[in-house]
């Protein structure tokens, strides 16, 4: 939210765009604007990462509940990834799924985004699916064994963090509807002091200092490249394209994030 001070907005303008990308992002009963420019949009988006602190927070909580209770951690994993999808209206595992069946269409541009916009998942997007989901899930069930609840908090709202950074330099795809909204509506400084927020956050988030970081600039790193072929690929950004970014982020921070 950072780009909001940056503007000299105040903060109405911050607790209104934290309460519309609460009710984007998420199924929590908060109520946005009645009406949203790609202004909102931008407050919006430069908030995620606090709506993805607020995810964390409760995946990590209902991680620790379920290990409490005696599940065993790979299902109390999976269970905790699934109710990630369900908080958030399975719109980011939708959208990887979309990506990848756009990805492996190898069909132009336009071909891609009309499979994309097809709304059945095909081979390719179960296969990202089953993957992403299974990462997520083994890796938070390695994190909880060593109560590492910090860590799968982080992961989350990491994922959110890829977000910012899509939406700073790339033009919306052809007939996105989301995407159009928010492509390139970031400044440089928020997606760098989410980042570096989120690195710093990464020092604590594992017993060797190092290692934090390292997930963190690896998996933010990994979704700029999927972003930047993503937006070659279909001709610009969309909706489908952010989730895939979130999803792969967080995978790719609890996985290495679970080395230690």
């Amino acid at each position: 939210m950072c780009v909001l001070w940056h503007r000299r907005i105040g903060v109405p303008a911050v607790i209104a765009a934290a309460r519309l990308a609460l009710s984007w992002l998420t199924v929590l009963p908060v109520r946005g604007p009645e009406t949203v420019d790609r202004r909102a949009a931008a407050g919006a988006i430069a908030a995620a990462p606090v709506v993805g602190a607020v995810l964390g927070a409760g995946a990590a909580g209902l991680l620790w509940v379920l290990i409490r209770a005696g599940t065993g951690f790979a299902l109390a994993g999976l269970i905790t990834v699934g109710a990630l999808g369900l908080a958030t209206r399975g719109m980011h595992l939708d959208g990887l799924a979309d990506t990848a069946d756009g990805l492996g269409s190898y069909g132009p541009p336009e071909r891609a985004r009309e499979i994309m916009k097809s709304g059945g998942a095909g081979p390719f997007g179960v296969a990202a699916l089953i993957f992403a989901i299974g990462v997520q899930a083994l890796s938070f069930a390695a994190l909880a064994e060593h109560g590492r609840w910090f860590a799968v908090g982080l992961a989350v709202a990491v994922g959110r963090v890829a977000v910012v950074l899509a939406c700073r330099g790339y033009a919306s795809a052809p007939g996105a509807g989301f995407g159009a909204l928010v492509a390139r509506t970031q400044s440089a400084v928020t997606p760098a002091v989410w980042t570096l927020a989120a690195l710093v956050a990464g020092v604590f988030a594992a017993p060797a200092s190092w290692l934090g970081p390292v997930a963190v600039a690896v998996a933010l790193a990994g979704a700029a490249v999927l972003v930047w072929h993503c937006v070659r690929r279909f001709g610009g950004l969309n909706g489908d394209v952010l989730g895939a970014a979130v999803e792969v982020t967080v995978a790719v921070t609890a996985a290495v994030l679970s080395l230690s």
